[in-house]
């Protein structure tokens, strides 16, 4: 079956190939211990946005930047200097002014616990009123960022829209902004029940979603987020037959591919995590015509958080490089497999490495 590849407008000199609009938190990590009776953390930068640049920069080689807002303090700082070792262009952070004790801005802060066997992960975020949540739409001058310095590709999400209605007018803006400008736009809807729950009208969160996945070439998310988060009606399609299925989800893909005409593929990944400490593993991308789906393989975890941001990291630069679906989609898997291997939220590796892992290469000691 021939199928249509993705299709990306082509600039003739961008100063980025990919851009993310979230918000960068602190995470503290307590390692093999738990939040409530550690003491000593490891510290890490993170955002479900900022996570996909950071991939494409650091794993793949691409230049990428990240659009937040940071206080103005020493927390802000390390902020930026661990963006910065990321190779993530920082210049187009909007800073803050801090009044000293965090009323008027902070920084998010996110203590996530790795998890073991029958143990859980845990994420407790304590991030109301950063700053990043207070980023407004008519800060930043869309049209020069876009236009005039360029960028191939603007990926953001469903955590940073989900902050606040300030952060959800600010990615309606960026992505109608970007469509305007032939830059390819991907959404991850990354439904997070501890926001949605506190949401004070989830009803208008939805809207808010409608309307960036409007704008989308990429859409990330399965049956559940697309009920949850945009209020499609799927009880029809039924259960998954188990947690690899991608019935469900390739039915609710091509259902959203109907809602939406601007999108060109949707993604998503495919998790049995019955077990902390092994999860099986795989990922998908349907496109209007054809559905490509990775090679499944059983992930011993180290630490589970940011595999789904390598994922869409490795989707993203495959079709960026014009690599075709199915290479896409084994990129990402690989990626996002191996980024669940190393503590912190970003993989610890390389594009050589990434692509022998979607080759199935065996993991021999290498000397």
């Amino acid at each position: 079956m021939s199928t249509q590849q993705f299709q990306l407008a082509r600039h003739a000199s961008p100063r980025w190939a990919a851009m993310a609009l979230g918000e960068v938190m602190l995470r503290f990590d307590p390692g093999e211990g738990r939040v409530r009776n550690v003491r000593q953390f490891q510290v890490w930068e993170g955002g479900g946005e900022y996570n996909v640049a950071r991939g494409l920069s650091s794993t793949f080689g691409h230049a990428t930047a990240v659009l937040t807002a940071l206080p103005r303090n020493e927390l802000g700082l390390l902020a930026q200097q661990l963006i910065q070792a990321g190779d993530v262009d920082s210049s187009q952070i909007l800073w803050r002014e801090y009044d000293g004790i965090g009323r008027n801005t902070r920084m998010g802060l996110n203590f996530t616990e790795r998890g073991f066997g029958v143990r859980a992960p845990l994420g407790v975020s304590d991030r109301a009123y950063s700053a990043a949540s207070q980023l407004q739409p008519d800060e930043i001058d869309w049209d020069t960022l876009f236009g005039v310095h360029g960028v191939r590709w603007l990926h953001t999400g469903g955590i940073f829209a989900a902050l606040s209605e300030h952060s959800a007018q600010t990615a309606i803006a960026a992505v109608r902004a970007a469509r305007r400008h032939g830059v390819a736009v991907s959404y991850d809807l990354n439904y997070r029940a501890s926001l949605w729950n506190s949401h004070p009208d989830p009803d208008a969160a939805r809207h808010a979603n409608c309307a960036i996945a409007a704008e989308c070439d990429l859409l990330i998310g399965d049956e559940y987020s697309f009920a949850a988060c945009l209020g499609m009606d799927l009880a029809d399609l039924g259960r998954r037959e188990t947690p690899m299925d991608v019935g469900p989800a390739d039915a609710a893909a091509l259902r959203a591919m109907e809602r939406f005409p601007n999108l060109q593929a949707v993604a998503f990944t495919l998790r049995d995590a019955s077990n902390a400490a092994r999860n099986g593993w795989a990922g998908a991308l349907r496109n209007r015509e054809a559905l490509f789906v990775s090679a499944a393989r059983e992930v011993d975890l180290l630490d589970r958080v940011g595999g789904g941001d390598a994922f869409v990291a490795g989707v993203v630069h495959g079709l960026l490089e014009g690599l075709g679906e199915q290479a896409a989609v084994e990129l990402g898997a690989a990626h996002g497999a191996l980024a669940m291997t190393t503590p912190g939220d970003a993989a610890c590796t390389s594009r050589e490495e990434v692509e022998a892992v979607a080759r199935g290469d065996g993991a021999a000691a290498r000397r």
